[in-house]
C-alpha cells in the first residue's frame, strides 16, 4: 500500500496539469493571437511527446529499473514545468510543453509496473482503482485551480504549481519505492525508435493541418509518410526479437481487444475534453474560474466511479462493468451535445456532463486492468507500455481532429473570425458575443460528433471481445499467446 500511495503522490501533478491546460486554451489563444489548431498544440504537443517516448519505456524500465525511471521522469516533468512558465511566445510555450511530455511519458508505465508487480493478479483491479485517485483529484481541483490562477494571477502560475508537487513526489519516491529486480535487458531497438515516434508525429501533424481541406499537400504528405512508417515499423516489430513496442501482445485476445477498445474510447473521451471548457468560455462568456467550477462535478463523478469499478472488475466479468460504462458515457455525451446552445441551462449541462464522465469511470482503468491482468510479470512493462502508447496516440489524433472540426465549423458559420477563432470570441464585446453565440454553439455540436462516434465503436468492440470473458475469480480464457519472434 505504501508503494501505491507513493506512486499516487508522484503522478498527482500530471492529471492536474492536463486539466488545468484544458481551461486555459481560450485565454492562451487570446493572449498569443494563435488560432485553435495552433494553440491546441499546447495540449497535443504534450500528448504526442508522451506517446513518442512511451515506446522506449519498457526497455528503459528493464535496463534501469522502474524506481529510477519513475524518479527521473518526475524530475524532467518538474523542470519542464518551470520552463513552460518562463516561455516568451507560443513557439517556446509549445516546445517546453513537449519537454514536459518527454518526462511525463515515462511516468505512467513506470508507475503501473511498480504497482502491478507489487500485488497478485486478483488484487490488481483494486490497486489500479487506487491509482485512479489522481484522476479524481485532477479533474476536480485542476480546472478550478487553473481558472482561479488565470483570473487572479497569470497562466504561468498554472505550471509553477508543479514545482512543489514534483519535489514532494521525488522526496517520497526516494524514501519509499523499492528497487525491483531488472532481469535480462535486450538491446534498445534503435530501428524501431527511428520509425515509430516520427510516424506518430507525422500522423498528428497532418491531421492538425486539415482545417480547410483533406486533399491539401500539407495534409496528405505527412499522413501518407506516417502510414508508410507505421507499416515499416509493424513489419520490423514482427521480425525483431526485442522490438521497441511488442505488438505481438495484441495477438492475445484480451490484451489486443482491450487495446482496440481503449483507442476508440479514450480518443473520443479525451478529445471531448477540449470542447467543454471552450464552450463555457467562448460561447457562454464565463470566466475561467466559473468554467472550472462547472467542470468539477464531472471530475468528482468520474473519480468516484473509478473507485467503484476497480472493485467490481475483480468480482464480475468485464462486459457488464465496462459495457455499462461505455453505454452511459456515450449516451451522456450525446445528450450533452444535443443540449449545447447559447442559453442552455447551466445546471442541466453540468449534470449531463457529470453523468457522461461517470460512465467513463467504469471504462478506462478497468479495461487497462483486463488488458494486463493475465500477462506474466516479465511482459507487464511491455503490455502497459503498449496500452499507454495507443491511448496517447488516439488522444492526440482525436484532439487534433476535434480542434480542426471546430475551427472549420466556426470559420464556415462565423467567417468574420478568420484565423482568430475562439480567441476572438473570448475577446468579443457582450453584444458581439450574444450575436455570435448561437452559431458558435452549433459549431461545438458539430465537433462533438467525432468523440461520440469513436465511443460508439468502442461499445461494439466491448461486446465482441468480452462477451465470453469470465471474472478474475474464474479461470481466465485467453487462449491466443503472443506470436513467436522471428529472427
Amino acid at each position: 500500500m505504501t508503494i501505491v500511495l507513493t506512486v499516487i503522490a508522484g503522478t498527482l501533478m500530471i492529471p492536474i496539469d492536463i486539466t488545468i491546460v484544458a481551461v486555459a486554451i481560450t485565454r492562451l489563444s487570446q493572449e498569443t493571437g494563435a488560432s485553435l489548431p495552433v494553440i491546441q498544440w499546447v495540449a497535443t504537443g504534450y500528448t504526442l511527446a508522451l506517446a513518442t517516448v512511451i515506446p522506449a519505456a519498457a526497455w528503459t524500465i528493464s535496463r534501469f529499473g522502474a524506481r529510477q525511471v519513475f524518479l527521473t521522469a518526475i524530475g524532467v516533468f518538474t523542470i519542464g514545468s518551470g520552463l513552460v512558465a518562463a516561455s516568451w511566445n507560443v513557439e517556446s510555450l509549445i516546445a517546453f510543453r513537449v519537454l514536459q511530455g518527454l518526462g511525463g511519458g515515462f511516468v505512467m508505465p513506470a508507475a503501473m509496473t511498480l504497482t502491478l508487480r507489487s500485488a497478485p493478479p486478483e488484487e490488481r483491479g483494486r490497486l489500479m482503482a487506487l491509482m485512479g485517485l489522481p484522476v479524481l483529484v485532477g479533474p476536480v481541483f485542476g480546472p478550478v485551480l487553473g481558472g482561479w490562477l488565470l483570473d487572479t494571477m497569470s497562466w504561468r502560475w498554472m505550471f509553477l504549481i508543479n514545482l512543489p508537487l514534483g519535489l514532494i513526489g521525488l522526496a517520497l519516491g526516494l524514501r519509499n519505492l523499492p528497487r525491483l529486480p531488472n532481469g535480462p535487458t535486450a538491446r534498445l531497438d534503435v530501428r524501431g525508435l527511428l520509425l515509430l515516434p516520427p510516424a506518430m508525429a507525422l500522423l498528428v501533424l497532418g491531421t492538425s493541418f486539415a482545417e480547410d481541406t483533406l486533399l491539401a499537400a500539407e495534409v496528405l504528405v505527412p499522413i501518407g509518410a506516417g502510414v508508410v512508417l507505421i507499416a515499416l515499423f509493424v513489419r520490423h516489430a514482427l521480425r525483431s526479437v526485442a522490438p521497441l513496442l511488442d505488438i505481438r501482445l495484441l495477438s492475445r485476445r484480451l490484451t489486443g481487444g482491450s487495446a482496440a477498445l481503449l483507442v476508440c474510447f479514450a480518443g473520443g473521451y479525451f478529445g471531448s475534453m477540449i470542447l467543454v471548457p471552450l464552450y463555457w468560455q467562448a460561447v457562454r462568456g464565463e470566466s475561467a474560474t466559473t468554467a472550472g467550477l462547472l467542470m468539477a462535478p464531472a471530475g468528482i463523478a468520474a473519480g468516484i466511479m473509478i473507485q467503484v469499478s476497480g472493485r467490481l472488475i475483480d468480482r464480475f466479468p468485464p462486459l457488464p462493468v465496462i459495457g455499462s460504462g461505455i453505454v452511459v458515457s456515450t449516451l451522456g455525451f450525446v445528450a450533452l451535445a444535443l443540449q449545447l446552445s447559447a442559453d442552455a441551462p447551466m445546471l442541466a449541462l453540468a449534470v449531463t456532463h457529470a453523468v457522461a464522465t461517470s460512465g467513463a469511470g467504469f471504462v478506462m482503468l478497468p479495461t487497462m486492468t483486463v488488458a494486463t491482468r493475465y500477462l506474466e510479470d516479465s511482459a507487464i512493462p511491455a503490455g502497459s507500455t503498449l496500452i499507454n502508447v495507443l491511448n496517447q496516440v488516439a488522444t492526440a489524433l482525436c484532439t487534433a481532429g476535434v480542434s480542426v472540426l471546430l475551427a472549420a465549423a466556426l470559420s464556415s458559420r462565423l467567417p468574420g473570425l478568420a484565423g482568430d477563432g475562439v480567441g476572438a470570441l473570448s475577446a468579443a464585446s457582450p453584444a458581439e458575443l450574444a450575436a455570435a453565440a448561437p452559431l458558435a454553439a452549433e459549431a461545438m455540436r458539430v465537433a462533438f460528433w467525432l468523440p461520440v462516434a469513436m465511443m460508439t465503436v468502442s461499445a461494439v468492440i466491448a461486446l465482441v471481445v468480452f462477451r465470453r470473458t469470465p471474472s478474475a475469480q474464474a479461470v481466465p480464457v485467453d487462449p491466443q499467446p503472443a506470436a513467436a519472434a522471428v529472427d
